[in-house]
């Protein structure tokens, strides 16, 4: 496979001024210089760029500009030219035809990145950060991601593996040469330590990872309430725009609406839900039930009460429904003045129909679930769940180890969950991942990257 010279559209498809034709391979150069009218490419310096024409034997495809990058001075670490054209459904796909006739082959999703990490130019961290940066849908998730593609996470895993190595080096020392230190005080004056202050730096990267991923994936909120309690009017001051239709006629959503929004850079994942009352309605009945179902799936409950009127039946059951989920008291229509009281629980106060006390609101989702310091400290955050799963991995194998080490069972035994842990890690950065996992993780890719 990475003997084929490979080639795909870079850019997105659809009407615009340019798109950009990616070619990689050892033949990259020569392939498309058979269809190139202008300058040799064979004899054009690295990084430089060339005006010309794409060819198809006499008929012109289009003018272009071609930038040559000669291995491994490029991002695959191989021989790639990168064409811009002109936009436009049709002109891109010419060119890759005639690139493919002339030796090229189509490019599979993610295979540009997955040469980049076979060819050593970055780890899996950096190859996943690319992605990242490329959904990003805020300022946080931007800064998330360029700190992972300039290798902040890479470093502190190789950290942490680091150390580990260490103490396992420490272990083979003594299995070799057994005179060289007592077993007993290897084991508990020297190695159960170490074991302990790197269980107690990894246990610390996963709390803060905490925060990360909730920058990185967002928050699944959902909005509950009784009928007409003013839960679409919430959605729609929160987005600023008419998502939801709004009625007096209580039972109007009947189905789950989603929408997406950022507050002060953490993204919210908005579902509105149907009201939850007694009905006699199919539809209206099949909509509560999925209603509970996105409650039980959710990350935060925004329950929303009526603040003009006293705590009802349908408001207490509500409460006892979402009583084991993290949750938000929201008081909408404090405009029409303010009867219940909630002394046990913390209730923001807001005005949907007039958008006031919708800042309270994002304050206390912040609160809830990011940790300032964390986000403004230099260095790295993690925020992949895969990351994270492999952390815990290690966690667990340290935890094995520490108790192993406790109860003085041989030493080999003890170094077996070390390596574990540093397989564990090692994975995270793809430097002991199986190729049914790089496959996976490069098939979520788009064309052209």
């Amino acid at each position: 496979m990475l003997n084929n010279t490979i080639v795909s559209q870079a850019s997105a498809n659809g009407i615009g001024a340019l798109n950009i034709i990616r070619v990689s391979g050892d033949e990259a150069i020569q392939i498309v210089n058979r269809v190139f009218q202008g300058k040799n490419l064979e004899k054009v310096k690295s990084h430089q760029a060339v005006y010309g024409h794409i060819v198809d034997r006499d008929m012109l495809i289009d003018e272009v500009m071609v930038f040559v990058y000669i291995a491994p001075n490029s991002f695959t670490r191989e021989n790639v030219v990168e064409i811009s054209c002109h936009g436009g459904f049709f002109v891109a796909g010419e060119i890759i035809r005639v690139l493919i006739k002339n030796g090229a082959r189509l490019a599979e999703r993610g295979e540009f990145t997955r040469r980049a990490f076979l060819n050593g130019r970055i780890d899996l961290t950096e190859a996943e950060s690319i992605m990242d940066i490329i959904y990003a849908k805020n300022k946080s998730q931007l800064a998330l991601a360029q700190k992972a593609l300039r290798g902040d996470i890479k470093k502190l895993v190789e950290s942490l593996q680091n150390e580990l190595l260490e103490i396992i080096a420490q272990i083979e020392v003594n299995i070799d040469y057994p005179e060289y230190d007592d077993i007993d005080v290897l084991t508990s004056e020297i190695i159960l330590p170490k074991i302990i202050d790197l269980e107690s730096k990894i246990t610390q990267v996963i709390r803060e990872s905490q925060t990360g991923k909730v920058i990185r994936e967002g928050i699944k909120t959902v909005i509950v309430g009784k009928p007409n309690v003013g839960k679409s009017s919430l959605l729609n001051s929160l987005l600023k725009e008419e998502k939801a239709i709004v009625t007096e006629i209580s039972g109007t959503t009947r189905d789950l609406i989603e929408a997406e929004m950022t507050i002060d850079g953490i993204l919210l994942k908005l579902i509105d839900t149907a009201g939850i009352r007694e009905t006699s309605d199919v539809i209206e009945l099949i909509g509560i039930e999925r209603t509970k179902k996105a409650i039980a799936d959710a990350d935060l409950v925004l329950l929303v009460l009526d603040q003009s009127e006293s705590l009802t039946e349908y408001d207490k059951e509500l409460l006892e429904l979402t009583k084991d989920k993290v949750r938000i008291l929201v008081g909408n229509k404090i405009d029409l003045g303010k009867k219940m009281d909630l002394a046990t629980e913390k209730i923001i106060n807001i005005s949907a129909k007039n958008h006031t006390g919708i800042d309270l609101l994002a304050l206390e989702v912040k609160r809830m679930f990011i940790n300032e310091e964390i986000i403004n400290q230099a260095d790295a955050v993690f925020s992949n769940a895969r990351h994270i799963a492999k952390l815990e991995e290690t966690q667990l194998a340290l935890k094995d180890a520490h108790e192993a080490a406790r109860m003085k069972l041989p030493i080999d035994m003890v170094e077996i969950d070390l390596r574990n842990g540093w397989t564990s890690l090692g994975e995270i950065t793809g430097e002991s991942s199986n190729d049914a996992l790089i496959s996976t993780l490069f098939a979520k890719f788009c064309l052209g990257k």
